[in-house]
């Protein structure tokens, strides 16, 4: 059976949350956990996002779990900026980001 990349199965719609819950649950684990853990799970979450087609199960998964949604902005940077942050913190991170480059720069 092929499966249109616009289409998801059942069981890629469940890998995708359950991966998702697993990132949240690790970025908010008071301990820290296993780098390699960490790794695998951002490594196998970003292979299912990066080709994702945009629709209203994406739109709901990334506000259901902030960190896959800053992974997703991460992956798609270059076409789409910062999209799903909002504009004060988007223009604060960028902005806080060209003075470390200067000052790191001035260091040289």
């Amino acid at each position: 059976m092929n499966v249109n990349h616009s289409e998801r199965t059942p069981a890629q719609i469940e890998g995708i949350i359950e991966l998702a819950q697993l990132l949240e649950r690790i970025e908010h684990n008071p301990v820290a956990v296993n780098a390699d853990q960490y790794q695998r799970t951002v490594e196998r979450l970003s292979d299912a996002l990066r080709d994702a087609p945009s629709d209203a199960f994406l739109d709901k998964l990334l506000t259901s779990f902030p960190a896959t949604a800053e992974l997703y902005e991460n992956l798609h940077y270059q076409r789409s900026g910062l999209s799903r942050t909002p504009l004060e913190l988007s223009i604060s991170t960028e902005m806080n980001a060209r003075e470390l480059l200067a000052r790191m720069a001035r260091a040289d």
